[in-house]
């Protein structure tokens, strides 16, 4: 079974069912055009499980007990991220005096994190009754997150990390068996199929392409308080969202 996309994305997957999970992949070189040919059993709630399993890091219900090491906080303190005016702020000053939902997407031409974007955008009013605010930050330039805020009209504050520093010292993920995985896969037909586009353009420039392409996100509860992260989602792979409810629950449920 072939399915083309719109911009140029084919994928072919095979109707035979075997134990081998992803085989004979291919990249071209051919700007906008992605092949796999594999063969799975499409079980996307086995599949999420298992990488929410063992990527997300909580303190118990009611608790503010932060979930990260001194030393990843020291190395945040000095992060500086950039608002859609290019104005500079250190990434700690976004929680220091007020909780936020923080997400960080894996580039901004990614298709699924816009989906990203918009799942948690969906919440926002919950969180808003809650005080808490919405953040999404990405690997890039200022440049890449207006045009990323213009395609999205995301809800929350955007911002770009052009060093990728705060990538770095929460130490997500990164590689490209992260990115080329049967989950994602599937989860990027899904995305299609349900209207979501990739921005080439966005994703092709070069520091994307060389560094911001293969690092994976996640996304964090913090604040009040500079040091006071309580929740942290790793992901496993691209596309890797933790259920919302357990994002409400870190930020919008008083103990």
């Amino acid at each position: 079974m072939a399915i083309s996309l719109n911009s140029g994305l084919t994928v072919a997957v095979s109707r035979r069912i075997r134990q081998t999970p992803l085989h004979n992949v291919n990249l071209s070189k051919s700007p906008f055009s992605f092949s796999c040919n594999f063969s799975l059993t499409p079980n996307f709630s086995a599949i999420s499980a298992s990488h929410r399993s063992s990527s997300v890091i909580y303190s118990s219900t009611g608790t503010e007990t932060p979930v990260v090491s001194e030393d990843t906080i020291n190395v945040l303190d000095d992060v500086q991220v950039f608002d859609l005016n290019g104005q500079g702020v250190p990434i700690s000053d976004l929680w220091k005096d007020r909780k936020a939902v923080v997400a960080f997407a894996r580039h901004f031409g990614c298709v699924l994190c816009r989906i990203r974007a918009d799942y948690l955008a969906a919440e926002k009013d919950k969180m808003d009754a809650a005080g808490v605010a919405l953040v999404l930050i990405g690997p890039g330039s200022v440049d890449q997150a207006r045009k990323f805020y213009k395609q999205t009209k995301f809800k929350g504050e955007v911002y770009a990390d052009p060093s990728y520093r705060s990538y770095e010292a929460l130490r997500f993920v990164s590689g490209i068996t992260t990115t080329f995985t049967p989950g994602a896969g599937l989860k990027i037909i899904q995305a299609y199929m349900e209207g979501y586009r990739q921005d080439w353009e966005l994703s092709f420039e070069k520091d994307t392409r060389t560094r911001g392409g293969w690092r994976q996100g996640g996304i964090i509860v913090a604040g009040p308080g500079k040091n006071n992260i309580t929740y942290i989602h790793k992901d496993k792979e691209a596309g890797d969202d933790p259920d919302i409810k357990e994002i409400l629950n870190a930020c919008c449920v008083q103990g």
